[in-house]
């Protein structure tokens, strides 16, 4: 089975056919939000908003481990996350679709493993590839049917927010080798491979990171949500084609 976990700009699908909403509860504590159930192009399909419906959770403060549990109680064995990011990369400019390949961690006090007592044996997550190269190829060809283009790899730096990034701080993650930068980014990726999920990232360009492009003064919030809000067709129409083309 396949989830979609949202954040800014996909708080809801309002493609999903909803059959039922659950409450779940986990050792890790609740979950961002109720789990809506229901089907996409006749696919049975689970959706998490990430910041509650209400967008009211910040980065930092999103239960990632309930989250990624609950999702794994319930059989799903895909999930397809959807970011809005900042452009670092200087053809990653608003309204731009990317599927990354790489992350880089600069989060920090967030709960990141599963393995966090003594008491349980732990396993070495092999993150060499963050991202399933099979759930991502199949976003790619999926976009590419619906004739929407998407970026084909790419660095996600995740930072740990709510604060938006100085200039400076944009330009070491360029010197580290980042293309974008998001805040949701970590744990959710370990966390899903520590649980053997295959995990990709959606994530759609919102604004030019702090110093660049039209943000050199500063970043222009309004107009970041009005871009999230115009890509939320353009990412609708993706995730049906992955649910239900014959995309490989």
């Amino acid at each position: 089975m396949l989830a979609i976990i949202g954040g800014r700009g996909l708080t809801e699908l309002t493609n999903l056919k909803i059959t039922h909403r659950q409450v779940m509860r986990t050792p890790y504590g609740e979950p961002s939000g109720a789990f809506l159930f229901g089907t996409l192009n006749e696919h049975e399909v689970i959706f998490l908003a990430r910041h509650g419906f209400g967008h009211t959770i910040p980065p930092h403060l999103v239960n990632y481990r309930a989250n990624l549990w609950a999702l794994h109680e319930q059989g799903v064995n895909k999930v397809i996350s959807v970011a809005t990011v900042g452009g670092i990369r200087a053809d990653l400019t608003p309204g731009v679709i990317v599927v990354p390949d790489q992350i880089i961690d600069y989060t920090h006090g967030r709960d990141a493993t599963y393995f966090d007592t003594r008491d349980t044996r732990y396993i070495n997550a092999n993150f060499t590839l963050p991202y399933s190269p099979a759930l991502r190829e199949r976003i790619l060809r999926s976009a590419s049917k619906v004739q929407q283009p998407c970026v084909d790899g790419g660095v996600y730096a995740a930072t740990q927010g709510p604060r938006l990034d100085s200039a400076a701080e944009i330009n070491r993650y360029e010197r580290d080798g980042a293309d974008m930068v998001g805040m949701t980014g970590m744990p959710e990726t370990v966390l899903a491979m520590e649980l053997e999920l295959n995990y990709a990232t959606i994530a759609v360009v919102v604004n030019h990171a702090a110093g660049r492009g039209d943000s050199k003064q500063g970043i222009n919030m309004e107009h970041a949500s009005a871009t999230a809000g115009a890509a939320v067709e353009r990412v609708r129409s993706i995730l049906e084609c992955v649910v239900s083309c014959d995309a490989g």
